[in-house]
């Protein structure tokens, strides 16, 4: 069954925890005008796909990830209709699927290993991103009918892509590459809600608070250069101590992956913005 449509935003070709399409109604307002956007923390770059600034420079530690990216900007059609090839009823089955992830984990032909990429994401538990230690990918099998192969997001995706440039790194080498006429958008892994609550990273390597309070510090820094630093992140005690030198705007969010359905409650978001307001860059 195919996705609905979202005529108002362009949708991401890949699930992802934490993807911001239903709240780019909040993000994108909030976006100050410039000639480059950078994204330290890429996911599924909903945000990327949706505004309309002159250039990109879009990271991520994820290297299957940002691999991913750069083969599909690169080869569009013909990258498209080879991972087309992986969406069969023969490969919608559970030992296919870790044969599937098996290979996934040992290949080392990266277009191959790009197009699994895009087979897990579609066929496993909720569209996780989860890694084990030894950076071996290890969610579950999904159990869907008929997952939806997003062809025309992928072809939308390429297009879009020919304006940016994709690299794995750290956040800090991301925004210590940001220019006058930068505008920097960090959606992080979030902080938990609670001292219970947890969510694994879609990364091997753990974003802890220190990490929290770097890229807090890391902001402030780039808006003492004229850069200005838009971050997403739960509302709590924790963020609005740390972003207490920016500019906040809170709202709720409905939660959709969640073990349990009855669980996916509203939780509180907060943007905070650091450095000086400019015009609104507005809806792509």
């Amino acid at each position: 069954m195919s996705e609905p449509d979202q005529p108002r935003f362009t949708r991401p070709f890949l699930k992802w925890a934490g993807n911001k399409y239903r709240v780019l109604k909040h993000i994108l307002p909030e976006l100050p005008a410039g000639d480059c956007l950078v994204e330290p923390f890429a996911g599924s770059c909903a945000v990327f796909l949706n505004t309309d600034y002159p250039h990109y420079l879009i990271s991520d530690t994820n290297p299957d990830l940002i691999r991913l990216f750069k083969i599909l900007q690169r080869e569009g059609d013909s990258f498209i209709n080879y991972a087309e090839k992986l969406f069969t009823s023969q490969n919608n089955n559970e030992q296919r699927f870790y044969q599937l992830r098996h290979q996934f984990n040992t290949t080392t032909n990266r277009r191959k290993k790009a197009a699994l990429f895009i087979y897990l994401n579609r066929h496993c538990y909720n569209g996780l991103c989860r890694y084990n230690k030894s950076h071996q990918f290890n969610v579950p099998f999904g159990r869907y009918k008929r997952p939806y192969f997003p062809a025309r997001e992928m072809q939308h995706f390429h297009i879009k892509a020919q304006q940016a440039e994709f690299v794995c790194q750290d956040f800090r080498q991301t925004v210590s590459q940001a220019e006058n006429g930068s505008v920097i958008y960090a959606d992080p892994p979030y902080v938990p809600l609670n001292a219970t609550a947890h969510f694994t990273s879609y990364s091997s390597n753990d974003f802890d608070l220190g990490e929290q309070e770097a890229l807090a510090r890391t902001a402030e820094q780039a808006a003492q250069r004229g850069i200005a630093v838009l971050i997403s992140n739960h509302d709590t005690r924790f963020t609005r101590d740390i972003y207490h030198r920016a500019r906040l705007t809170h709202f709720k969010v409905r939660r959709f992956i969640s073990c349990n359905g009855q669980q996916r409650n509203e939780a509180a978001e907060l943007l905070a913005l650091f450095g000086p307001g400019q015009e609104s860059v507005g809806f792509g």
